[in-house]
C-alpha cells in the first residue's frame, strides 16, 4: 500500500465552462472567470478563502506570454501566491498534481487550480505542434497529433477489418456518451447503424486515421478547488480524495522512441508503478470509472491495453463486448472524452473533474449506472508524457 501523505487532500469545488469551437463573446479572463465562479459556488467559498492559485495552459497556441498576469482580472489571484505551469497536453493534470502537492505539503490549506485554452482565437494548433519538433531529428512527429502509426499497427496485428470496426464502434460509443453531456463540445448524434458508412466515407487525415477518429479543437476552462482533509471535511459534504498520482515521460529518448527503439509505453509504466504502490492488482475490477485522455480513437483503444495491463486482444474485446459503456464492466469516458472536447490546457484537468463528478454522483444524464467509489484519470503530452491520478470516495484505502 502507498504511504500516507503528509496531509490528505480533497477536491471540494469543480467548475467548467461549456465547451465550444469559438467563444467570441468572451475574452480569456472572462472565460476563466466563468469557471472560477462556478467552482467557488460549488465549494460554497469566496475568492478570499483561496490561499494560492495554480494556473496552466499551452501559451504557444494563443501566442500570449505569461497569460496568468492578464488573467488576474478573472481568476481572483491578485495579491495571492501563484504558480504558472506548462507541460504540453498534460498541463491540466500537472496543475492538479502541483496543487495537490502544495496542499499535502502543508504550505496552503485551500488551493485553486485553473486550466484553460481559447484555441478559437489562435492560429493552427497543428502548425504549432509541428514547429516544436526539430525538423531533422524528429521528422516522425512533423505531422503533430495527426499520426496513423497506431492505427496501422493495430490493423497489422489484429486484422484491418476487425481493427477498423472496433475503432468506429468505440467512436460511436464516445459520441453517445458526449450526447448526454450538456457541456461537451462535439455531440454528433452518431448511431451504431452508421458504423459501416462512417468507416467508408469519413474523410481520411493520414493512413487509417480519419477525421471522425480525431479529437476536437475547443475553447473552455476548468477550475478545481483542493483543500486539506481538515478543511475539506469542514467545507464539503462530499469531498473527493486524491489518493495518488504519477508522472512518467520519455522526453530524453523521444527521438529514439519514435525511430528505432521501442521502450515500454509511458502509459503502462505509469500504471505498473502507481498500481504497485497502492496494492491494486486488478484495475478492471477495482475501478468504477476511467476518464482517459484520448486524442484519437486509435490511441484511446491502444492505451486502454496499457493502462489496464491487458495482453493480446483483450482491449479490443472490451470494445466489442460493450464493456466500456455507461452500464459496462468499466465505464470509459462517460463525459465523451477528449475526442468530444479538447480545450488543451483544460483537457487533462477535465478528466480529473469529470472523474470526481462521477465519484460525487453529480453527472446527471451521463452518470454511470453503478456507485463510483474508485476512479482513475489520465493525461497525455507530446513527449510520450503520461500523468495518472487515482480518486477515492472514502479514506478507507489508507494504511492504519
Amino acid at each position: 500500500m502507498s504511504k500516507k501523505k503528509n496531509r490528505n487532500v480533497g477536491i471540494i469545488g469543480i467548475g467548467q465552462t461549456e465547451y465550444s469551437s469559438h467563444k467570441e463573446y468572451q475574452n480569456q479572463p472572462e472565460m476563466i472567470n466563468e469557471a472560477v465562479r462556478r467552482a467557488l459556488a460549488d465549494a460554497n467559498l469566496t475568492v478570499d478563502d483561496i490561499n494560492c492559485v495554480v494556473h496552466g495552459n499551452m501559451e504557444l497556441f494563443e501566442m500570449v506570454h505569461q497569460p496568468d498576469l492578464w488573467h488576474v482580472l478573472g481568476s481572483g489571484s491578485y495579491g495571492k501566491p501563484s504558480f504558472r505551469i506548462t507541460t504540453g497536453g498534460t498541463v491540466g493534470m500537472t496543475v492538479v498534481c502541483a496543487a495537490d502537492n502544495l496542499v499535502a505539503s502543508g504550505m496552503y490549506d485551500v488551493v485553486m487550480a485553473i486550466g484553460f485554452q481559447k484555441q478559437g482565437e489562435c492560429g493552427s494548433t497543428t502548425a504549432g505542434i509541428t514547429n516544436m519538433a526539430d525538423p531533422f531529428w524528429m521528422r516522425n512527429i512533423q505531422t503533430g497529433a495527426l499520426t496513423a502509426t497506431t492505427a496501422n499497427n493495430m490493423c497489422d496485428k489484429f486484422g484491418a477489418e476487425r481493427a477498423k470496426r472496433a475503432a468506429m464502434k468505440h467512436r460511436i460509443m464516445l459520441d453517445r456518451h458526449a450526447a448526454l453531456n450538456p457541456g461537451a463540445h462535439r455531440r454528433l448524434g452518431l448511431e451504431y447503424g452508421q458504423l459501416e458508412d462512417l468507416m467508408e466515407k469519413s474523410p481520411v487525415l493520414c493512413g487509417e486515421l480519419r477525421l471522425i477518429h480525431m479529437c476536437s479543437q475547443s475553447d473552455g476552462a476548468c477550475v478545481l478547488i483542493l483543500a486539506s482533509e481538515e478543511r475539506a471535511k469542514q467545507l464539503s459534504p462530499k469531498p473527493v480524495w486524491i489518493r495518488d498520482h504519477i508522472t512518467i515521460h520519455l522526453e530524453e529518448s523521444n527521438t529514439n522512441n519514435l525511430a528505432w527503439q521501442k521502450p515500454e509505453s509511458s502509459q503502462r509504466v505509469a500504471a505498473l508503478k502507481l498500481f504497485a504502490r497502492n496494492g491494486i492488482t486488478d484495475p478492471i475490477e477495482y475501478f468504477d470509472v476511467f476518464e482517459e485522455y484520448d486524442p484519437n480513437v486509435w490511441w484511446s483503444i491502444d492505451w486502454l491495453r496499457d493502462f489496464l495491463l491487458l495482453d493480446g486482444d483483450e482491449h479490443i474485446k472490451m470494445v466489442e463486448n460493450g464493456d466500456l459503456n455507461l452500464d459496462g464492466k468499466l465505464p470509459f469516458n462517460p463525459s465523451g472524452g477528449v475526442i468530444a472536447t479538447n480545450a488543451i490546457g483544460a483537457t487533462a484537468m477535465a478528466r480529473v473533474a469529470e472523474a470526481a463528478l462521477q465519484v460525487r454522483g453529480d453527472c446527471g444524464s451521463y452518470q454511470v449506472k453503478k456507485e463510483v467509489k474508485h476512479a482513475m484519470a489520465s493525461g497525455f503530452g507530446g513527449t510520450q508524457w503520461t500523468t495518472l491520478m487515482l480518486l477515492e470516495k472514502d479514506l478507507d484505502w489508507q494504511e492504519v
